[in-house]
């Protein structure tokens, strides 16, 4: 097997926060990722579920560079890209890239298509009829046409924006893409065709894709594998089949039982969780199920993942 192209080791980001009224006085830490490691395989499409401030996105924005780790290590290809002597946040660009969950919030409204594609290029010593051509190039890959580039992103769809976006995002040729809720804002009948051009681009270009999502139809769509995050911390991780099809901790469970008609929505999921699922082995429990939102500003509860399969984690605690 060769090397993982990206590599997180250990992640931990914390914020301090000082405040008075609600938050009391003094200062307090906010635990936003806690003890996140996982891999990425080339090609690979790992995605990171939970509800909202289960640290998934903070965990993206640390592999972009965007955020700094309070602990931990990322490793592209080996080599470390956080902490002293880090590549530069331009170096960083060619290696990772980032589509934004809102295609027109992340496009300047002054700027032509072109020129929103030209910038990054320009950054990077690419202009002239290089930088031409690649634009034109990539325009076509995400299905547009050259005469659009001249137009400006209050004169396109959503569904078309958000191709400008995956055009942007790739035209420096990075080898990793997040993903962040890709299809989220975008009507039902558009995300399919944005999900199967992501994945048309993926093979393509040999892409590796860290997907954030809540989605989970549009998961199983497109993953490879799955890391489920509950308070900062992966509660459960593996295969897509193996935590579709045999959800494992209490918190996936009920992840995957709040999706509206989920036989619809993911065929098998209704099926997953009406299986008898195994008691925790002697000595030891599930960590906390979700039933209770815990608080943010206290440490996680000490616990580990433990392989229960091949490719298939869940945290437990002992007894």
């Amino acid at each position: 097997m060769s090397a993982p192209i990206l590599e997180v080791d250990d992640l931990h980001v914390r914020f301090p926060i000082s405040g008075r009224g609600i938050l009391g006085a003094g200062k307090r830490t906010l635990y936003a990722v806690t003890g996140v490691s996982f891999s990425l395989a080339k090609g690979e499409c790992l995605s990171i579920v939970g509800e909202s401030g289960c640290g998934k996105s903070t965990t993206a924005l640390s592999i972009m560079g965007l955020q700094e780790p309070t602990e931990g290590t990322i490793r592209f290809r080996g080599k470390p890209i956080t902490g002293p002597g880090a590549p530069s946040r331009m170096a960083r660009a060619k290696a990772a890239q980032m589509v934004f969950q809102d295609p027109y919030a992340s496009l300047n409204p002054r700027q032509t298509v072109n020129a929103s594609l030209a910038q990054p290029l320009k950054l990077h010593g690419i202009a002239g009829s290089e930088a031409t051509d690649r634009i034109a190039a990539m325009l076509r890959s995400v299905g547009l046409t050259a005469e659009q580039g001249r137009r400006y992103p209050h004169e396109f769809s959503g569904g078309q924006r958000q191709r400008i976006g995956i055009a942007r995002a790739l035209i420096l040729e990075p080898e990793i893409v997040v993903l962040d809720e890709p299809v989220s804002a975008l009507d039902v009948s558009i995300r399919a065709q944005i999900i199967n051009l992501l994945q048309d681009l993926q093979e393509q270009f040999g892409l590796s894709y860290v997907m954030i999502s809540h989605d989970l139809s549009v998961v199983e769509h497109m993953s490879d594998r799955v890391l489920v995050m509950f308070f900062s911390q992966i509660v459960e991780q593996g295969g897509w089949g193996e935590i579709f099809e045999n959800p494992q901790h209490p918190y996936t469970r009920r992840l995957i039982d709040a999706i509206p008609d989920p036989d619809a929505a993911l065929g098998r999921a209704r099926k997953a969780t009406e299986k008898v699922h195994p008691v925790p082995p002697p000595g030891w429990r599930f960590s906390s199920d979700g039933s209770v939102a815990p608080d943010v500003f206290s440490p996680p509860e000490a616990s580990e993942l433990v392989d229960i399969g091949p490719d298939h984690k869940v945290r437990l605690l002992r007894a």
